[in-house]
């Protein structure tokens, strides 16, 4: 008989240990949180790194059936953050000693576009002396526009992949050359010779998917030999398509529980990688995203977007700390994270060590 206290003691997990891991509640979570979390300390240690976050355009070029600013809502203003101000988003990044900063978009790959990002990336290194690491979340491109960017200073890029099975990858997309499931896999490859830290993600509670397809995500993970991962609780948008099925989809008890499990089995399969500890996880519970950090994520991002512009880049409804400031989020993310016995690692990109150690 599979008793917790056995799959805790293995080094590696097939899937049905993982659907059993994402299954527990109660004494047997919190004995699977127990060791997500020394598995975290002895490894990465107490330690929070921050990405400034600056949600840069949401104009985008995808109509993926669960995402707000899918090509097809119309119900939002479409908008592009002006250069001065992502460049004083890096300058609060730097004056707030965060260390690293995300330039995040809706998919976009015209020339324009390209040169605008290839050109704030140079410009951000330059004018804090390669102080400031880059992440870019601009989702599919070219091999070319990749290694531009590369070359320009963006060391990390997060494509989400959403979900690992195809099938499910098809359920919630157009079935479109724009959408196709080998071409996102294969924009994984491109980042990975390129150069960058990789890092996907996926949905964690949407419509048709199961527990064992949650399973299988934590194993593409590790199939792919990803360096971070960002996912979190799928939370709808009412402008959606995928809005009109939510009579399948888990209470929002249980998608909180589901992305919490994800987290410490994730944490538990690959030691070293970076966890980011998501905004969605405080929509779902007021203590969320402390509660992801202590089960394994090091990885916070504070919002940047200049607060005229939030309204308009919400992915699903009731997006939290819409207007709230750079320094009001500060505070209050130092609070958070003192309280719940960790540090913030400042003036440090927070690289993800598994890169390191496997290109040493």
């Amino acid at each position: 008989m599979t008793t917790i206290k056995n799959l805790l003691q293995k080094e590696d997990f097939t899937k049905e240990d993982l659907v059993f891991l994402l299954s527990v509640r109660g004494e047997e979570q919190q004995l699977l949180f127990a060791a997500a979390k020394q598995v975290k300390e002895k490894y990465l240690g107490n330690v929070v790194y921050f990405r400034g976050l600056v949600e840069y355009s949401n104009r985008c070029n995808k109509n993926c059936y669960y995402c707000g600013i899918r090509m097809g809502n119309k119900q939002l203003d479409r908008y592009t953050v002006s250069d001065e101000e992502v460049l004083e988003a890096a300058r609060l990044v730097q004056g707030n000693r965060y260390g690293s900063m995300v330039l995040q978009s809706g998919e976009c790959s015209g020339k324009a576009f390209v040169f605008r990002i290839t050109r704030l990336i140079e410009t951000i290194k330059q004018r804090s002396n390669n102080a400031i690491g880059i992440t870019l979340a601009c989702g599919e491109q070219s091999e070319e526009t990749y290694r531009q960017w590369f070359e320009a200073g963006a060391h990390r890029y997060l494509l989400r992949i959403e979900t690992s099975n195809e099938w499910l990858y098809k359920k919630i997309h157009p079935q479109n050359k724009r959408h196709d499931y080998s071409a996102r896999l294969a924009c994984l490859g491109l980042l990975r010779e390129t150069g960058y830290q990789v890092g996907t993600g996926v949905m964690i509670g949407f419509p048709m998917q199961t527990v064992e397809h949650l399973a299988e995500d934590l194993l593409f993970f590790k199939q792919q030999d990803i360096d971070m991962v960002g996912m979190g609780p799928y939370l709808v948008h009412n402008d959606t398509p995928l809005a009109s099925k939510q009579g399948n989809v888990p209470s929002l008890e249980e998608r909180f529980h589901l992305s919490i499990n994800m987290i410490a089995c994730l944490r538990l399969l690959m030691k070293d990688i970076n966890i980011a500890a998501s905004t969605a996880m405080q929509t779902l519970h007021p203590f969320g995203r402390e509660t992801a950090i202590e089960v394994g994520a090091n990885i916070v991002m504070p919002n940047l977007t200049p607060t005229k512009y939030r309204e308009n880049y919400k992915l699903y409804e009731n997006k939290p700390a819409l207007n709230e400031n750079a320094e009001d989020t500060k505070k209050h993310l130092e609070r958070q994270i003192k309280s719940i016995n960790h540090c913030i690692g400042y003036d440090d990109w927070g690289d993800s060590r598994h890169f390191h150690v496997r290109n040493s």
